[in-house]
């Protein structure tokens, strides 16, 4: 008996970010592409149907439905043959894209992509009329974009807030003016007074507003960022600041194409009192100055941990008068105004206790954890193994819905699905050989001492740099926590 040739399809529905667009609701597109599906014998599987409500088509990479549709007709093989959309402006509204896109899927993956509502001819006009179609979505994806600015900008003009309220305010009713939170608004004057008035640094306010028990509008610590965000926001004066980012690419514009206006919303503190605060953060700001991810100071960088917070101690380094210098641990969360404990400690009082500790973890007992392995990655023979079975989940629900569509008999499916289980059952014992049998404590623990000795040889071996004293610590230590009160370390050793 002659098999018939299966179709399968997938839906993509999208609905735009402006609700102004006569277009149809993402139900109403759903429905229409399963009754062209059904009519036209095409198969389309639950996990197959990718929806995004308000997402503009001018960018892929900011869809991810689109995105992961994409990545599935990339499989090999690919688990459809045809893209079905409403219009070709829910694929895509940048005509580059749109033309790029289309183009791997048919060429590379043979994949069709069709437009319900807009049929094509075939052969050479039917191409130019889909880019003419193409062309017109960009153009009016653009207009319309233009149009929606302009209107921004001219609400912005007239004072009209359009951005999520800060800490401080919040929005009552839609398309109103926010509102003073009174309880809110005493903590934003706290920081200002605290600033201009009494000249406290940032990270001390950020302590003491965390000290008062004050959260952020997202219900977080206050840490550097938030009270800098706060001291430059002119929302607070009763001011509306608009168009200050690229949305596309998340950059800084040039203050020439800020909109600044007079709000309609009340202020909390003065014009005088935010100017204040402007002239201060100019004066004395520094752009941070980044230092390379592989720069290590010290060999135990990294591994020490605040006693009271458990957050990482980073590593200073402090320079005497006669040009002597020194590093020392400090807690990352009291420097950034999240830890209220001053747990600085030198970092020649910390090395002979981890020395110490670690010699004597060489010889008597020992207590450490064990670390499961990291899945193997970019093995050829996994990748290999993993795609044959990706592939027979495929087949299986292939050959399912065969049987349900009445394309298979009972028998058929039967003697089918048992040589997929037969396949699978190979595939899977081939699996477990890339995988490490679980082991004991009893079972590793001269194997962890004889680690701990080859790294303390290491660690006092003055041949071996700063660096790779610290990946050889790195290697059996997960923390260590040191408490300067109490003269302990505990050093939390860890097998893998």
């Amino acid at each position: 008996m002659e098999k018939l040739n299966i179709i399968y399809g997938a839906l993509y529905i999208r609905v735009s970010t402006h609700g102004k667009q006569e277009e149809l609701s993402p139900d109403a597109q759903k429905r229409l592409l399963l009754k062209y599906a059904k009519e036209n014998g095409i198969i389309v599987l639950d996990q197959h149907i990718y929806e995004e409500k308000g997402i503009s088509g001018r960018k892929a990479d900011r869809r991810p439905q689109f995105q992961e549709m994409i990545s599935a007709a990339k499989s090999n093989p690919s688990p459809f043959q045809v893209i079905l959309v409403w219009k070709y402006s829910r694929f895509a509204r940048n005509q580059e894209e749109s033309i790029v896109y289309k183009s791997l899927l048919r060429k590379k993956c043979n994949v069709d992509v069709i437009s319900v509502s807009e049929p094509l001819v075939d052969g050479p006009f039917g191409s130019l009329i889909e880019r003419i179609i193409e062309w017109m979505d960009e153009y009016y994806s653009i207009r319309l974009s233009g149009e929606v600015f302009r209107g921004m900008s001219e609400k912005a003009l007239k004072g009209g807030y359009q951005a999520r309220p800060p800490l401080g305010y919040r929005i009552e009713h839609k398309g109103c003016p926010p509102v003073v939170v009174p309880e809110e608004a005493e903590i934003v004057k706290y920081i200002f007074d605290r600033y201009v008035n009494e000249h406290s640094g940032i990270f001390d306010i950020a302590r003491s507003v965390n000290a008062l028990g004050a959260k952020t509008s997202h219900g977080k610590n206050f840490e550097r960022r938030s009270i800098e965000y706060i001291l430059k926001n002119p929302t607070y004066c009763g001011m509306i600041r608009w168009n200050m980012v690229d949305n596309t690419t998340r950059e800084t514009k040039d203050k020439s194409e800020w909109i600044l206006a007079e709000g309609t919303h009340p202020a909390i503190i003065s014009k005088e009192l935010f100017q204040a605060a402007q002239e201060r953060f100019e004066k004395e700001y520094i752009p941070a100055k980044r230092r390379p991810s592989s720069t290590c100071k010290h060999w135990l960088s990294g591994l020490v941990k605040c006693p009271a917070c458990g957050r990482t101690m980073v590593v200073s380094v402090t320079h005497t008068k006669t040009g002597h210098s020194y590093p020392y641990f400090v807690c990352y969360g009291y420097s950034k105004g999240k830890c209220m404990a001053k747990a600085a400690v030198s970092a020649r009082k910390v090395e002979p206790y981890v020395l110490d500790g670690i010699k004597a973890a060489t010889e008597g007992e020992l207590s450490f954890t064990i670390k499961e392995p990291e899945p193997i990655k970019n093995s050829p023979e996994l990748e290999i193994l993993e795609e044959q079975i990706s592939k027979i989940d495929i087949k299986e629900k292939r050959i399912k819905d065969a049987y349900m569509n009445g394309i298979d008999t009972m028998e058929e499916y039967k003697e089918n699905k048992a040589i997929l289980a037969q396949e699978r059952e190979s595939l899977e014992n081939k699996l477990l050989l890339f995988k490490k049998k679980p082991v004991t404590k009893e079972e590793v623990a001269p194997k962890m001492q004889q680690r701990i000795r080859n790294v303390y040889d290491i660690i006092t071996n003055d041949e071996f740099s700063i660096a790779q004293k610290n990946d050889a610590v790195k290697s059996i230590v997960e923390k260590i926590v040191f408490n300067k009160e109490t003269d302990t370390a505990e050093i939390h050793y860890y097998y893998l």
